[in-house]
């Protein structure tokens, strides 16, 4: 058993007080190794909530710099930051909510070389990407590393997650099968998003995040979370593992992992 801190006795006693969770649930927190893909509008919400829970180990990777157009929803994010790498600026927050916790910042683009290598040793996955190759290739190497993840998608006033634990529940490509033809759906750039919805579906991600982490609650696998901001509107669809999947199937036959076409954004309709 850990030896707390009076200062961690405080900084977490919220969670300390929940019958759920508890010391023991706050150690297998602080002892958690958690790896987020993106520091923009869903890697925000979620990097700030692990950080503030005391997860130990947090690796966070992105390629891209800060943007003006980004404030609006990425809030991880300051007017000060325009121009600074994400994952520093992403990173410098972390810290500050929490110095106690290990932060990877990793500038590079995940893609098929690297993939397998970055997430290789974490507990969990969170995609926190814009674009359904991104979203594929996080799919197919946490089945291939056997490491769970939270599947997050979000575009103009809708949001939709998933949880998968590999080769046990229903996988991303279990539902989709493969990304939809170049253009046959908006970006963000193109069709817009309510900033507030990357806050919404990241936060519900973080969550279930601490949930499999502690073991507390029902995670959201073989079940497909949607929601409609306009209307408030929740749906939860039940889902299955197909057995003839082409990654997590009985017989794969996508053995290796490749890149495709990064048109960004990131739910189907």
């Amino acid at each position: 058993m850990r030896d707390f801190t009076e200062d961690q006795l405080e900084r977490y006693s919220r969670h300390i007080l929940l019958q759920d969770v508890g010391v023991e649930g706050q150690e297998k927190i602080m002892d958690a190794k958690v790896f987020i893909v993106g520091a923009g509008g869903l890697g925000a919400p979620v990097a700030l909530y692990l950080a503030a829970a005391g997860v130990g180990k947090i690796g966070i990777a992105d390629f891209d710099v800060v943007d003006l157009s980004n404030l609006q929803r990425q809030v991880i994010h300051f007017t000060d930051d325009v121009g600074k790498l994400k994952i520093d600026s992403a990173a410098e927050k972390m810290r500050a909510i929490n110095p106690n916790i290990e932060v990877d910042a990793i500038n590079e683009m995940v893609v098929a070389a690297n993939i397998r290598d970055l997430i290789k040793g974490y507990d969990f996955v969170l995609d926190g990407t814009d674009n359904f190759s991104a979203k594929f290739l996080i799919n197919d190497a946490c089945v291939m590393e056997g490491i769970p993840y939270s599947h997050g998608g979000i575009l103009r006033f809708d949001g939709q997650t998933m949880t998968i634990k590999p080769k046990e529940t229903a996988c991303y490509r279990c539902v989709f099968k493969q990304p939809p033809p170049a253009n046959a759906v908006p970006t963000c750039s193109q069709a817009g998003v309510l900033g507030a919805i990357a806050g919404m579906l990241g936060t519900m991600q973080a969550a279930e995040c601490l949930k499999f982490i502690t073991g507390a609650g029902d995670l959201l696998t073989n079940k497909l979370l949607s929601f409609n901001a306009k209307t408030m509107d929740f749906r939860k669809v039940n889902i299955k593992r197909n057995p003839n999947c082409a990654v997590c199937g009985d017989s794969p036959t996508i053995t290796e992992l490749s890149d495709g076409e990064q048109a960004v954004c990131d739910i189907k309709k």
